[in-house]
């Protein structure tokens, strides 16, 4: 266990993991917090990373409920998936959550209304 401060966005993203884990049947085990990633000879942190049977699955950004989800954050939480290529991304600020599930074949993806459950990925 690795205590961390209680920021604004520190308590979206431990909400937004119950969530998945009480309300979505995600298995504990599967989320994958401060990820590090490395773009561009730089290492950075993605917020969860979600596994499926090895394999990212879902990417999530988390921003404080101050913050307006915009184009930049999309950009940033898009840079980060360049090393992943998860088929679903996830941001949120508590009040506003968007899941887009994204399709390599087509380079297209779909705003979702809700996010999968488990079972469903």
């Amino acid at each position: 266990m690795k205590w961390v401060a209680a920021t604004p966005e520190e308590k979206v993203r431990q909400g937004f993991c119950a969530y998945l884990i009480d309300n979505r049947h995600y298995p504990a085990v599967c989320i994958n917090n401060e990820c590090v990633v490395e773009i561009n000879n730089l290492k950075q942190r993605c917020d969860t990373l979600v596994y499926k049977q090895m394999t990212p699955i879902m990417l999530v950004e988390y921003k404080a409920p101050s913050v307006i989800i915009d184009k930049t954050v999309f950009e940033q939480v898009m840079r980060y998936n360049s090393q992943f290529h998860v088929p679903y991304i996830v941001v949120t600020n508590q009040s506003k959550t968007y899941c887009c599930k994204i399709n390599y074949e087509n380079m297209s993806y779909d705003f979702i209304n809700e996010i999968p459950l488990w079972n469903d990925l």
